[in-house]
């Protein structure tokens, strides 16, 4: 079987963007700007003879910035748009007064075939 992994697509993705990105959390010291993608599920929903055909993996992706991040929520909804992700949701969870960070949520799903 092969392995597919949005968690990889995304980073990849996402790259030429020039914004600091890592998944679970943060490790270094955070800059004004960064991303943080979080893997939400991996599901077999389709199903034939018995075995899955496709694998639907979920994954969110925060946007935290000291600034304006329109124009980076911006960039990375359409880039993701451009790579064939499904957007669920994108919302503004809000601004963070102990780290004075605005904090922007975008969840995305993306189907892969399953070969056995």
């Amino acid at each position: 079987m092969t392995y597919n992994s949005i968690l990889k697509e995304i980073q990849t993705a996402l790259q030429e963007t020039h914004i600091p990105i890592e998944t679970g959390t943060f490790k270094s010291k955070a800059p004004d700007e960064y991303i943080v993608i979080t893997p939400l599920s991996d599901v077999f929903n389709l199903y034939a003879d018995n075995l899955p055909q496709a694998e639907i993996q979920e994954a969110r992706i925060s946007l935290f910035s000291k600034h304006n991040y329109m124009a980076s929520k911006e960039v990375i909804i359409n880039k993701l748009l451009m790579l064939n992700f499904t957007i669920t949701d994108r919302r503004y969870l809000g601004y963070e007064e102990d780290t004075f960070y605005h904090h922007f949520v975008i969840d995305v799903n993306k189907e892969y075939e399953i070969k056995i």
